[in-house]
């Protein structure tokens, strides 16, 4: 998808410089991943407490070979 920005010169080279990326597509897109991986990460930190816990789940009964 072509899309015109207006990005700040410094901070796509000193990103595409650390990233040790060629272009600066490559570095926006890279960018991007990692901003949503982040995203997703703390969202997953909002379950923490929230998701009902067995206390009678036996969690070494799952690694002993039948």
């Amino acid at each position: 998808m072509a899309t015109n920005l207006e990005i700040d010169g410094n901070l796509l080279n000193e990103a595409k410089e650390i990233a040790g990326l060629k272009t600066k597509k490559e570095t926006v897109n890279q960018a991007l991943y990692e901003f949503i991986q982040l995203r997703k990460q703390v969202k997953l930190l909002d379950l923490f407490g929230k998701i009902p816990y067995d206390e009678d789940y036996n969690y070494k009964d799952g690694r002993r070979k039948r």
